[in-house]
């Protein structure tokens, strides 16, 4: 019969997101999860049965995370535009407030691990593969309400702003600077007026 897990588990994949965040996953030990969750190594094996899983789980609930909030910003959005400006100006807030200059994890995760490991590989293509979706969907609603030019197609612009999206998150880590950041911002949406 399995053992019951007697720990708080959203905790312990927020302590180790936390930890793979700040370190990465190569840099990460078992010794650093241990400190961070409480867990001795045993749990996090019985558990997770191993650090890449625990990184996969972690990958995931930061995700969904995520998902979360960008689906509040486009209910709240009074256009597609303002969709896509406000997803932006979520990564801006985030940039400014993260004293660790740590970045976003999945684009980090991308850097350090895409052309390592297949399950990584899959995860990261089909978060990609969502995110282009969803920009393609606002990019065409905003197409048909003019708030958007049609000087490119959906698939062109929405691969355009993932692009600077994930260049944005990068340029955040080392640039805190919230005029320049909001100059990024804004010359990046302008090509789409």
């Amino acid at each position: 019969m399995p053992k019951t897990e007697v720990f708080n588990r959203d905790y312990v994949l927020k302590q180790a997101t936390e930890v793979f965040h700040t370190k990465g996953y190569n840099a990460t030990s078992m010794q650093d999860l241990v400190d961070a969750t409480g867990l001795n190594r045993s749990s996090i094996y019985n558990s997770f049965e191993s650090k890449h899983n625990l990184y996969v789980e972690c990958l995931k609930g930061y995700e969904e995370n995520y998902q979360r909030y960008i689906s509040k910003l486009l209910l709240d959005a009074n256009s597609p535009f303002n969709a896509i400006k406000s997803i932006f100006n979520l990564y801006l807030k985030e940039i400014l407030k993260d004293t660790k200059t740590k970045g976003c994890l999945i684009v980090n995760c991308k850097s350090e691990m895409a052309n390592q490991d297949l399950t990584i590989n899959k995860f990261l293509l089909t978060n990609q593969k969502g995110t282009l979706s969803l920009l393609e969907d606002l990019v065409d609603k905003g197409q048909l309400d003019s708030s958007i030019n049609t000087e490119k197609s959906k698939q062109a612009y929405a691969l355009y702003l993932y692009s600077a999206m994930q260049g944005f998150r990068m340029t955040g880590i080392l640039v805190n600077d919230k005029k320049q950041l909001q100059s990024l911002i804004d010359t990046t949406l302008q090509n789409l007026k």
